[in-house]
């Protein structure tokens, strides 16, 4: 099994590998690709030292798993000649994600959309996955209607050089910026470009990616994305309104019951979902579960993921292991 991560030393990319040694993904041999200042340095895997290759090295050598997490550039140009030797390419940036024909796949609610001969699959954008993973089975039950969404999302989304702005900022030293204002004390709604209908990009992901790994084109969803200063871990205020009548027990239970959610709803003893404590973990947790006063059939609750691992590196392991059960990766 020669796998490939392309970006492996960035923040997606380091996780990547720890997800693959923590849950003991098959791997023979790594190609790590990196840009040319990574070249020279070897990347470690269970005990094993790989050195940096560029992407070139890693085509010839003909992986059958190659992991994009280096920005859309890249993924457009190589994933198809990756895809078209035979590897199956699972790709973390927005560049396929809404190409018609290539699937966008979150495991646990829609695997079934990776036919045998797909090769090319996109993975969601890290918002998207944590808000799909708690609507999916409340979906399956009370057919979501709308949704509005506002995110808090933490620095490690823009990538390390947002981290080492916020730790300067937080120490007072001056450095390099990658935002247009500081992010310590402070958070700001702006998150990717602004598009012209005054959303963001990010903001029409979240839009566009639910409604087709929902497979619903009835849902209508508007989101509001702010960057804040908390180092790892999304967190979301959720307004669902259904087209049918829910009770709040079930909800809980089916949240409870469904893969990779984690209930944590007890505001009296101040137990609810917080990032400081996702941070490293592949689950989602949910919370504040209540009733919507103003409106029927409309639920409020407060959604949190480790954005690195769910919201990116796990859930791309995670198609990776349902191809390995599928018997098509080999």
């Amino acid at each position: 099994m020669k796998v490939c991560i392309v970006g492996a030393t960035g923040l997606v990319g380091s996780t990547m590998l720890k997800v693959l040694e923590e849950r003991n993904f098959p791997v023979s041999h790594l190609f790590p690709v990196a840009t040319e200042r990574s070249q020279g340095r070897s990347i470690r895997l269970r005990n094993n030292d790989y050195p940096v290759c560029t992407l070139q090295e890693a085509f010839g050598a003909r992986p059958n798993l190659v992991l994009f997490s280096a920005g859309s550039a890249p993924s457009l140009e190589w994933a198809p000649k990756f895809a078209g030797q035979g590897a199956w390419v699972i790709d973390n940036s927005s560049a396929w994600r809404m190409q018609e024909g290539i699937p966008l796949v979150i495991p646990e609610v829609n695997g079934h959309a990776i036919q045998p001969n797909t090769r090319l699959i996109a993975n969601p954008n890290c918002s998207t996955i944590q808000l799909v993973v708690t609507l999916n089975p409340l979906h399956k039950a009370y057919q979501v209607r709308r949704v509005v969404v506002s995110t808090y999302q933490s620095v490690t989304g823009t990538g390390s050089a947002a981290v080492e702005q916020m730790m300067n900022e937080r120490q007072q030293i001056s450095g390099p910026r990658v935002y247009p204002h500081p992010i310590d004390l402070n958070l700001f709604p702006h998150i990717d470009e602004f598009q012209a209908n005054g959303y963001t990009r990010e903001e029409l992901k979240m839009t566009h990616e639910t409604v087709k790994i929902m497979g619903d084109e009835r849902i209508r969803l508007t989101a509001t994305t702010v960057r804040v200063p908390v180092r790892g871990g999304h967190s979301e205020s959720v307004n669902v309104e259904f087209y049918q009548e829910f009770d709040l027990d079930e909800v809980r239970n089916l949240l409870s019951e469904a893969p990779g959610v984690v209930v944590q709803d007890d505001p009296g003893s101040f137990y609810y979902p917080m990032p400081m404590y996702a941070e490293g973990r592949d689950e989602v947790f949910v919370g504040r579960l209540r009733r919507d006063d103003t409106q029927p059939r409309t639920l409020n609750m407060w959604v949190v993921a480790d954005n690195l691992r769910k919201g990116a590196a796990t859930n791309a392991i995670q198609i990776g292991e349902y191809l390995l059960g599928k018997g098509w990766l080999s």
